[in-house]
């Protein structure tokens, strides 16, 4: 037998590179929060708790900011590619780091689909694109087939590597914050209505339910997601551990101020005409018919320039956020790839450092998600309860570090952790409970799919890591995932006519829900011998595989 028939097989690079500075690690952050969330937000709050939405963007952002303060923690803590994937694999073993790791998948994923959708929706102002959308918001053939080219778009500006990627979304965010700030200054300026705040049916017409139902359902959540693109990114930050925190912390910061500005610019500038007798869809207000809610305010004042503006930044704006979210999507199957959920070529780099074979695969699932999933607000309700599903491994993962490595380095220690901790869990579970069963049961759909596509990996054991499932760490998992289901089925954001559980009953019942699975899980947590055995084999390997940037 000939030298070449014996010689091994060269040895596929799964390395990453450190590249991406404080800066980028922020702006990557701030570019995935405001994305097409400023576009329609606004109204869709107004249209579900009219004036009083402004109180929903209070609590969403301290809601979202809660969650953030552990992700900046664990961050810290562990600076790895793909780390919402990857922090329960850590505390709780194989099987709950798995499921915790698809429902992270899921959500980077999905959400690309949903700024191209949103590009579209904004997109018909110009007549060349009228016929990409049916009057029922659902893509047409031709508006199908723009829709896939955006997303090859946004994967192939992917593949010229983080550092590039960094620097064009950097560009793109710096836009992103200006177009939002001076759309609030100018509208707040040309047509302060300050009598607005009580039009229609009054300040707060729908209640707690309307203002719970907009936090949930109207794109509020989802515009304030996107934080934790710094952890995605940290397996290929300079500074990691220093910088991680501060982009986190102050990403959310930055997108608390400018949503909440948003809110109240958009309804002080409403002309007098455009408000109906109630705020919702049947007090037949023009601005629930608005395609481009800020543009045609814009357009109402006879303030072109601001509206050719909004409407460019309709473009910018989904972009940069789909660009980051396809990044992330593909650290994200890189990690657990690393962690042995999923086929190893999910590891595999290119030249440039680039997981690729991540980024076809969320090319491929962008484009699926146009398919039953047709339009931006159906969307959103679906990637909301899959994100909160993602973020609610974080809270359960710090409170068992904090028990079980008590005296591990921390470069941004949470305060009063064992409150914010089951408080954060428990914020997870009222988004689940609020985004209502219509969503939630689509969300299990999805979640079966991703157990079957795991069992696949390791019957026919398409990743050689040893991949020990701890069921006994995640016996917790299946319970509440049943549960929540079950609350809130027989919740107010039930399909009952009749619900067992009212608006305030449900929240109640939510959070001692999540109390208990929140103690539980604790308690069978990891060991921290096997915690610490965790770390040694998988953390402390890749910190040492990855590449510095030359110069």
């Amino acid at each position: 037998m000939s030298d070449t028939a014996t010689a091994p097989r060269p040895q596929r690079s799964t390395s990453l590179v450190r590249e991406v500075g404080k800066i980028g690690l922020i702006w990557a952050s701030v570019g995935s929060i405001i994305g097409s969330g400023w576009l329609f937000g606004a109204q869709k709050g107004l249209v579900a708790a009219g004036p009083a939405a402004i109180i929903s963007w209070i609590i969403g952002g301290v809601m979202i900011m809660v969650l953030a303060l552990i992700h900046a923690e664990l961050g810290g803590m562990y600076p790895v590619s793909g780390g919402t994937a990857r922090f329960p694999h850590y505390a709780f073993g194989g099987a709950a780091g798995a499921s915790f790791g698809w429902f992270s998948w899921l959500q980077a994923a999905t959400v690309a689909p949903i700024e191209v959708s949103a590009m579209i929706e904004y997109a018909g102002h110009w007549s060349f694109a009228e016929n990409w959308l049916k009057s029922n918001g659902t893509l047409t053939t031709t508006g199908l087939i723009v829709a896939i080219i955006l997303m090859a778009i946004l994967t192939a500006v992917n593949f010229l590597g983080v550092k590039m990627l960094a620097a064009t979304n950097s560009a793109m965010t710096w836009w992103k914050i200006a177009v939002p700030l001076l759309t609030i200054l100018v509208l707040a300026l040309f047509n302060f209505h300050g009598s607005n705040f009580t039009a229609a049916d009054g300040f707060n017409p729908n209640g707690l339910h309307g203002i719970l139902l907009a936090v949930a359902t109207s794109g509020i959540i989802f515009s304030y997601l996107g934080f934790e693109q710094a952890d995605q990114l940290a397996g290929e930050a300079k500074n990691p551990k220093k910088d991680i925190p501060f982009a986190i912390i102050g990403s959310i910061l930055i997108g608390m101020v400018v949503y909440i500005l948003l809110q109240v610019a958009f309804l002080v500038a409403l002309p007098a005409d455009a408000i109906g007798k109630t705020w919702d869809a049947t007090g037949q207000g023009l601005y629930t018919t608005f395609t481009g809610p800020f543009a045609e305010v814009a357009t109402a004042l006879s303030i072109g320039w601001l509206a050719w503006i909004i409407y460019l930044d309709a473009i910018v704006s989904p972009a940069g956020t789909g660009l980051i979210y396809v990044t992330g999507s593909s650290r994200v199957s890189y990690g657990l790839s690393r962690n042995g959920y999923v086929p190893t070529p999910f590891e595999w780099t290119s030249k440039r450092q680039v997981p690729w074979v991540g980024l076809i695969a969320a090319f491929i699932t962008g484009c699926i998600c146009f398919l039953p999933f047709p339009s931006w607000q159906s969307l959103v309700g679906l990637i909301t309860s899959a994100s909160v599903l993602m973020y609610a491994g974080a809270p359960l993962s710090l409170g068992a570090f904090r028990r079980r490595l008590p005296n591990a380095d921390r470069p941004y220690v949470l305060p009063a952790a064992e409150i914010l901790a089951p408080l954060g869990f428990a914020i997870s579970g009222l988004i689940i409970l609020w985004s209502g069963w219509d969503t939630d049961w689509k969300l299990g759909i999805a979640i079966l799919i991703g157990y079957v596509i795991l069992a696949a990996n390791l019957l026919f054991k398409w990743n050689d890591k040893p991949v020990h499932l701890n069921l006994r760490g995640a016996a917790w998992l299946p319970v509440y995932l049943v549960g929540m289901g079950l609350i809130t089925y027989i919740s107010s954001f039930g399909p009952l006519d009749d619900p067992v559980l009212g608006d305030y009953a449900g929240i109640v019942v939510t959070v001692i829900f999540s109390a208990a699975i929140y103690y539980w899980a604790l308690a069978v947590a990891l060991t921290t011998e096997e915690i610490e055995e965790m770390v040694t084999e998988v953390v402390l390997p890749e910190e040492e595989g990855m590449e510095q940037p030359l110069g």
